[in-house]
């Protein structure tokens, strides 16, 4: 980002970010540590690495392969490695946007993410796509997959 604004056609006071399924976990990770985007869309996301340990249909060693721990053996990287853990920490308006379906990032990832930011009383809104999965941005039902495009660029065009 610091190269992108760097030169000089990238206006750094109107930065938005977005990302799926890891990209959303990233979204996440980076809205807890900068304030640097105007708005943020997390799509499709993991927000606790405790409660999505054994509940994903990518499989209980994802966790042990990609962070070196299990919730019994190190619990406190994992939750180090949480964006829910800087929950507190996040000033950037966020949409959350997740499939009642999705097995692969499970529904109460997105639950657990807006119910404390709204504790926190931040601005966020949380939108469930309820006949679709993980796979709701390429193969969801097409009324979804519009929705989910337009949601996306209004959000952003909401916070200008």
């Amino acid at each position: 980002v610091d190269h992108a604004t760097g030169l000089g056609w990238v206006d750094p006071k109107r930065l938005y970010v977005t990302g799926g399924s890891y990209g959303g976990f990233m979204t996440n990770w980076i809205v807890g540590h900068t304030d640097r985007f105007r708005a943020a869309v997390t799509q499709r996301s993991i927000s606790n690495n405790i409660s999505a340990f054994g509940t994903s249909d990518i499989g209980w060693h994802f966790w042990e392969a990609e962070h070196g721990a299990t919730p019994w053996e190190n619990a406190g990287k994992l939750v180090e490695r949480s964006p829910l853990t800087y929950v507190q920490n996040v000033r950037t308006p966020l949409l959350i946007l997740h499939a009642e379906r999705d097995l692969r990032c499970p529904i109460e990832q997105a639950e657990q993410l807006f119910v404390a930011l709204k504790m926190l009383d931040r601005e966020a809104v949380f939108v469930r796509y309820q006949d679709d999965n993980h796979d709701l941005t390429r193969g969801g039902k097409p009324r979804n997959r519009i929705d989910h495009c337009r949601r996306i660029v209004d959000w952003f065009d909401a916070h200008p």
